[in-house]
């Protein structure tokens, strides 16, 4: 028969502690994992803005006057606002990651100054009837917005913004006819390329 051994209640604390501290540094690890694959741009909502920038573009095109024009595209902007907060919310949720921290966070911090100064510009150079420079200040202004975004984001996400101020920069020493097709390219044909890209690589 083998000798009966007496467990002390003090050997058992090392144990406890090293089993906390497993669960606290895979709990770290899952969290940094969601965090790395959370891009902060629906890729989803990039295509569904892509689709109503280029119905927009073609009503856009019809108006005859410059108010109108500019009136068809903010509505435009306002319903692709719209799209990418719900879609946004929805990825932020279904990754598990906080929207108002870590990435996302860092995202919105960076992506708003330059779209409020693009929205300043605006309305400077409508008062000055220049009009026909605006298709290639918004895509420069929104890819730059993407870019310094994205520098918290996965590759492609600046790849995107580049893309988009290179087109701003050949819209705007383009004839000012063209600005419309500028605009369908880059807030139409860009945004569903990089939104199918996104969706498919870096979940949804």
């Amino acid at each position: 028969m083998r000798p009966i051994r007496l467990v002390r209640s003090g050997e058992r604390e090392p144990v406890e502690l090293h089993a906390r501290a497993m669960d606290n540094l895979r709990f770290i690890r899952e969290t940094m994992e969601r965090a790395g694959s959370f891009t902060a741009v629906p890729g989803r909502g990039g295509v569904l803005m892509g689709l109503t920038a280029l119905l927009t573009a073609l009503l856009a095109a019809r108006r005859a006057t410059e108010g109108a024009w500019l009136g068809t595209w903010l509505v435009g902007a306002g319903l692709a606002a719209g799209i990418a907060a719900w879609t946004v919310v929805r990825k932020s949720r279904a990754a598990g990651v906080p929207l108002l921290s870590g990435p996302g966070r860092k995202f919105a911090l960076s992506f708003a100054p330059p779209m409020l100064v693009g929205g300043l510009l605006t309305l400077v150079l409508y008062r000055a009837g220049l009009v026909s420079v605006l298709p290639g200040l918004w895509l420069l202004v929104y890819g730059t917005a993407v870019v310094t975004g994205g520098a918290f984001s996965v590759r492609v996400v600046p790849v995107m913004g580049f893309c988009f101020m290179a087109l701003g920069v050949a819209a705007l020493f383009s004839p000012a006819a063209w600005g419309d097709y500028y605009m369908a390219a880059g807030f139409g044909g860009l945004e569903i390329l990089f939104g199918v890209i996104i969706a498919r690589r870096y979940g949804g």
